[in-house]
């Protein structure tokens, strides 16, 4: 503000030297007219204080007060003051753009016919000279602040963007992050409460059976420790190279760990399960994993069957869980229901899609198409 302020402070002063000044110097007109020819003048001057903010009534004010004076006549013009008339022209080219400007630009040319015969001037590429060139400069200062305004919007567009992605991406991650710690808590939890719940009625009957429902509850609890530990380093980004991606070799400690659980499991893999790349192999994985621990919460005991289908150079796989159903007062653990949705989310942002619903005979199915990378 202070700036503006000194800005139409030095335009004041700049009118008073150019128009003003050489008037008195000259001697001031002691006609009436000469006196109004003079005030216009300056008026003219000085509503070019309001350039920046009202550029197009200040210099259609500023051309039509020059254009009354030399109407009214009886005064005298400094050559000096040829400056503010040529301002006039460079802030006309600032209120209008597109094709207002061009049709701006056609009424300047049209001023100047009575601007010519009014001001007497001898030739018309003076008056050119005067008016061309600071139009044209008005116009280059017009377009440049235009680019300047373009591009801090776009600047301002691309920062809202990179909030808006970060954002997402911070949900996405948070939602990945969330399913992960679903499938390694809730599988251990889910054989860890299920030999639980058995080791109590054995304790008495079948001491030998507790113990190794016990002893199961203590691999689960252990298996899903070292499985946390194994996220916590992906996500911090410290895990060792040495260490591996997720391959199809872990399906077969998964299903391992089930068979002790007390599901009677089977797993046939068909094809090359080496030329399975790591995201699709850990997709497949935890499929086997979020079927396996339904089945412990809601079909506990029942026969679960697992196929693994690679097609030929790792092009595509298809995983398909199937179990025999059981009655639902045998089920001890209910879920969240989010399982399987964020399975489903994660398989379907990596190009594939994921069915489950009950089969013909009473049991449930889950089946899986993944891409081959």
């Amino acid at each position: 503000m202070a700036v503006r302020r000194l800005e139409q402070l030095g335009i004041v002063l700049g009118v008073l030297l150019l128009v003003a000044l050489p008037t008195a110097l000259h001697g001031w007109p002691t006609t009436l007219r000469g006196n109004v020819f003079s005030l216009l003048v300056l008026a003219g001057g000085l509503v070019l204080v309001w350039w920046r903010t009202q550029p197009r009534a200040a210099s259609v004010a500023a051309l039509g007060l020059i254009l009354a004076a030399l109407a009214v006549g009886g005064g005298w013009f400094p050559d000096v003051g040829v400056a503010l008339f040529s301002a006039s022209f460079a802030v006309l080219a600032l209120g209008w753009s597109g094709r207002g400007a061009w049709l701006v630009a056609l009424c300047g040319l049209a001023y100047l016919v009575p601007f010519y015969y009014l001001a007497e001037v001898d030739s018309w590429v003076a008056a050119l000279m005067f008016t061309v060139p600071p139009y044209v400069a008005g116009t280059l200062l017009r377009l440049r602040r235009e680019t300047a305004d373009q591009l801090a919007l776009r600047a301002q567009e691309l920062e809202e963007e990179r909030e808006l992605f970060g954002e997402i991406a911070l949900r996405h991650e948070r939602a990945r992050i969330a399913s992960e710690l679903h499938d390694i808590v809730g599988h251990a939890i889910s054989v860890m409460v299920i030999q639980a719940a058995a080791g109590q009625r054995l304790v008495d009957a079948d001491p030998a059976r507790a113990k190794e429902a016990f002893a199961a509850i203590s691999e689960s609890a252990r298996q899903g420790t070292q499985d946390l530990e194994r996220l916590i380093e992906l996500l911090s980004g410290t895990e060792s190279a040495a260490t591996g991606g997720p391959d199809l070799a872990l399906v077969d400690e998964v299903v391992t760990r089930a068979g002790r659980s007390g599901l009677r499991v089977t797993c046939r893999f068909e094809g090359d399960r080496e030329a399975v790349p790591e995201p699709v192999a850990h997709l497949a994985f935890r499929v086997v994993q979020e079927s396996l621990t339904n089945a412990l919460r809601y079909a506990p005991g029942s026969e679960v069957r697992i196929v693994i289908s690679i097609d030929g150079g790792g092009r595509g796989l298809a995983v398909r869980v199937e179990n025999d159903g059981v009655p639902r007062h045998d089920a001890q653990l209910a879920g969240t229901g989010r399982g399987l949705v964020g399975l489903r989310e994660r398989i379907q942002a990596l190009g594939g899609q994921l069915t489950a619903g009950r089969t013909g005979v009473g049991g449930w199915a889950v089946e899986a198409r993944l891409p081959g990378g």
